[in-house]
């Protein structure tokens, strides 16, 4: 997305793929009771790259009772035995690493450098971090409780981290003796696929994890499945609020991590080069398909202009291209349907009024891309404001005291995540403990790690992923 040429570096190393993936049940690969299957593409340039089984309610039901039986199994293991396999996983993912990359990159459209320096990483971190804790449950629990296993757990992921938000899940789920049955995005499979194939490849007993592929209603079919013991997702939060509607009653343990619309709070006395970047790895990391995204900037009004001003040029740096090339910054966006609903939005915000800033720059012929984007002149009633765009769309607006900048960020039923930058840690953390939100990052913003954990608040879900609070959600005492 840059004026100037460069020179195109592909990745050169290319994963190995199926014409035609089954389902995973029981420790082997399956074809689906209905033989039905359903391609996966390439985003960046909307070519098949497989065909993937299709998972029906009459699939889900063998997945469960093979994990319960794996359950059985894995629950009776010693806790070192377990921590044993899990490390295994995270070696070997380490050990793939540059494979499992292009391929989140390939099937979900993420610029490679992500991919690879994030993503994969991440993901192999969790499961060396959950390694550790599985013979140490005990210490994870206050009071001197003995910590059990909950027993069957459905997991469902989004399309945005497919391999990392599986991770998420399944790293503490069998840490704590539990078996899985994930059900990965119907546009982005691939990687939860290769997850599968490393799970076989650690030995793991039969049925201890299950992936079953489809869509809403094969999701559907496992959170209404009477042998599931808890439930976990990540998306959007409709679906999370059905999916809450649908286990009430049920004794169904439930984790939902939904939708945001998260404020990056900038005061006058910012460090201003590092609150810029701090912007674009908010809003542009992953193309904004990120839940906890910075999407709105709150600026201290006597500043504004700088900060347009620095913003406008940076994104004018932004590569945009093919996700493969190393040099890319900004790559596809996941599907057409979230294409045209970013489309949707941003019209929306031109025709209320707002001013939309974009880098000029030839969009590809074929593939779902958007330049890099914000809007200035945003008002608090605008739907950029407060609908959650999930692209590269940032909508900035103004404030002239900290109590007003709280009262902003916290004007949103989400409660995700925020971000501060100021040079007083005092002011830092005074603001911080005042925003609604289950992460607030200081002088940064999206950064994760294993042991800290993270969840909303409001309409962006409840329960924590991560850290000893993220065992809990996996235990139940005895």
């Amino acid at each position: 997305m840059t004026a100037f040429t460069y020179a195109p570096a592909p990745e050169r190393v290319r994963p190995r793929l199926r014409e035609r993936y089954g389902l995973f049940i029981g420790g082997r690969w399956t074809a689906p009771e209905d033989d039905r299957f359903m391609e996966t593409i390439n985003p960046a340039d909307e070519t098949r790259i497989a065909d993937v089984a299709y998972g029906s309610t009459a699939d889900v039901d063998r997945a469960v009772r093979a994990a319960r039986k794996g359950y059985e199994r894995w629950s009776a293991l010693k806790p070192a035995d377990r921590a044993k396999y899990v490390y295994r996983i995270a070696r070997t993912i380490t050990e793939r690493s540059r494979e499992l990359a292009v391929l989140e990159s390939l099937d979900g459209g993420k610029p490679i450098r992500e991919s690879r320096d994030f993503d994969v990483p991440a993901s192999a971190a969790h499961f060396f971090y959950h390694a550790g804790w599985a013979d140490k449950l005990e210490w994870a629990i206050r009071g001197g409780a003995s910590p059990q296993p909950i027993g069957v757990c459905g997991q469902i992921v989004p399309w945005n981290f497919p391999l990392l938000m599986a991770a998420w899940k399944m790293a503490p789920a069998l840490a704590c003796g539990n078996a899985v049955v994930l059900k990965p995005a119907e546009t982005t499979p691939l990687t939860a696929l290769a997850l599968a194939e490393i799970i076989a490849q650690a030995d793991l007993p039969p049925g201890v994890v299950n992936v079953v592929t489809g869509d809403g209603a094969t999701g559907a079919a496992l959170v209404d499945h009477a042998g599931v013991d808890k439930i976990a997702f990540t998306g959007s939060t409709e679906v999370g609020k059905r999916i809450a509607r649908s286990t009430a009653g049920s004794g169904k343990r439930l984790t939902l991590e939904l939708g945001g619309k998260a404020a990056n709070v900038i005061f006058a006395d910012a460090p201003m080069d590092q609150a810029v970047e701090g912007i674009v790895q908010g809003i542009y990391f992953n193309q904004g398909h990120v839940c906890c995204a910075g999407s709105r900037l709150l600026v201290e009004e006597s500043v504004h202009d700088e900060v347009v001003d620095r913003l406008t040029n940076r994104i004018r740096t932004l590569r945009l291209g093919d996700p493969l090339d190393k040099n890319t910054d900004i790559g596809a966006i996941n599907s057409r349907v979230q294409l045209d609903k970013i489309r949707e939005l941003v019209h929306s915000g031109i025709e209320q009024g707002a001013t939309l800033v974009q880098a000029e720059c030839e969009l590809p012929a074929r593939g779902f891309f958007f330049p890099a984007s914000f809007f200035t002149n945003v008002h608090p009633s605008h739907r950029i404001a407060r609908e959650e765009i999930f692209g590269p769309v940032l909508s900035i607006m103004t404030f002239r005291t900290p109590d007003e900048a709280i009262e902003k960020a916290n004007n949103t039923p989400y409660g995700l995540s925020a971000g501060v930058w100021a040079a007083e840690g005092s002011k830092n953390m005074w603001v911080a403990q005042h925003l609604r939100a289950g992460v607030v990052w200081c002088n940064t913003f999206n950064k994760f790690d294993p042991s800290s954990p993270f969840g909303g608040y409001k309409e962006s879900g409840f329960g924590r992923e991560g850290g000893v609070h993220g065992l809990h959600e996996y235990l139940t005492l005895a």
